[in-house]
């Protein structure tokens, strides 16, 4: 019991005296409580301050980049230049229609068919008048030979003494008054012939045509409906039939800031986009700049031809169209730096930007140059490699702190 009394005790440890801390711990502590405290105060006042920004890096565009892209980018609709409301040339009620939205129709063909009762009354009246007006031709043609007849008798029997001179006179007076009776009844046959024609022609306005070869998109009446050329009857008459557009008319047309109205000339090569294809490049071609400007807009109206047709291309489309630089030059013969359009505040022909140093803002006055939507071209004013903003401008302002984001 006692060896293992005494193997315990050589077992327990004999930490011995405390020994009395130092001076040089103390310092160690204050030391390690002013780096904590710097660390703190540098955090708290010396971090980025201000608006929250994104960066965006300028990059070169080189001459032949600049070549392949657009000088100029707009927007605007695909327009039909041959489009027509068909209506009818009178007033009538619509019998039969022939056409549906979508179908092709070709030049001449029937589309609808109005009542042609009455006219077809007028029409008979007509021949009829032009019949009567015959027949007293007919019978003023006999009656101006009988007449001559008469007269040269008479010339002949005064020879021989056994007419007298009145008598005479009289059978001539008869058949001057046959010639002009002649002439009026000849004029009545012209009259009634003219009548005919006028009722044929109403007869024959009664088929309604196509103008031109082209595709239905809008009916605008129904068989049974009173169609006019003109409005009438308390806005219960149709003043069309349908509207046919020719496809192969279409173009499209777009309203060009006038700042960049130099940049665009007839037959410049042309890239559109469909809003509703925004993957499909379609070749295209400046067909005319009209020569006036809308003030109210600024804008100077440009059309452009379609190189390529295709089913897909319908009027009234939504459409992006970027002007190409011709080949191996570029605008100015500079070709800048390309950036976010974000990254640009433009007006114009020029535009500002904001210039990163550190975590403060350079305002910068930057000229413009080609664009595509999302990247726009800087002609000057800034260099590449060079960092610029993209935040809010109303935000942004010359010397302001700001705080930079991923």
């Amino acid at each position: 019991m006692e060896d293992k009394s005494a193997l315990l005790d050589q077992l327990r440890i004999d930490r011995g005296e405390p020994v009395p801390a130092g001076p040089w711990r103390w310092w160690l502590s204050c030391i390690a409580l002013a780096l904590i405290l710097g660390a703190v105060a540098w955090f708290f006042w010396l971090r980025p301050t201000g608006a929250r920004v994104q960066v965006a890096v300028a990059k070169g565009v080189t001459t032949a980049e600049a070549s392949a892209s657009s000088i100029l980018d707009a927007s605007g609709y695909v327009v039909a230049r041959r489009s027509a409301t068909v209506a009818s040339k009178i007033t009538a009620r619509m019998v039969e229609l022939d056409i549906e939205e979508g179908e092709h129709v070709k030049a001449g063909q029937i589309i609808a068919k109005l009542d042609d009762t009455n006219i077809r009354a007028s029409l008979a009246q007509a021949q009829a008048q032009l019949n009567y007006a015959k027949a007293g031709l007919e019978e003023t043609q006999v009656n101006l030979a009988n007449a001559q007849r008469d007269y040269e008798r008479q010339k002949a029997l005064l020879s021989g003494h056994f007419v007298s001179q009145s008598a005479v006179d009289n059978a001539q007076t008869a058949y001057d008054a046959r010639r002009a009776q002649l002439a009026t009844q000849a004029s009545n046959v012209t009259v009634a012939e003219r009548g005919v024609a006028l009722a044929q022609r109403n007869l024959d306005d009664t088929v309604v045509r196509a103008p031109f070869s082209g595709v239905v998109t809008v009916k605008a009446a129904q068989p049974g409906e009173m169609v006019s050329p003109i409005s009438a009857g308390g806005g219960f008459t149709r003043t069309g039939i349908g509207t046919i557009v020719d496809m192969d008319s279409l173009e499209i047309q777009v309203d060009v800031n006038e700042n960049f109205i130099n940049r665009v000339e007839p037959n410049q090569l042309v890239t559109a986009k469909l809003n509703a294809y925004p993957e499909w490049q379609i070749p295209a071609h400046v067909i005319a700049v009209i020569p006036t400007a809308d003030r109210s807009k600024g804008t100077v109206l440009v059309r452009i031809g379609l190189d390529k047709r295709d089913d897909r291309i319908l009027p009234e489309m939504g459409v992006r169209v970027a002007f190409m630089a011709e080949a191996g030059a570029t605008l100015g013969g500079a070709s800048g730096v390309s950036l976010p359009a974000a990254a640009v505040q433009t007006s114009g022909a020029t535009g500002v930007v904001f210039v990163i140093h550190d975590f403060t803002l350079e305002r910068r006055a930057v000229r413009i140059g080609s664009g595509n939507g999302s990247q726009v071209t800087v002609l000057s004013g800034l260099s590449a490699g060079e960092r610029v903003a993209v935040g809010d401008f109303a935000q942004l302002k010359d010397g302001a702190k700001i705080r930079i984001e991923p």
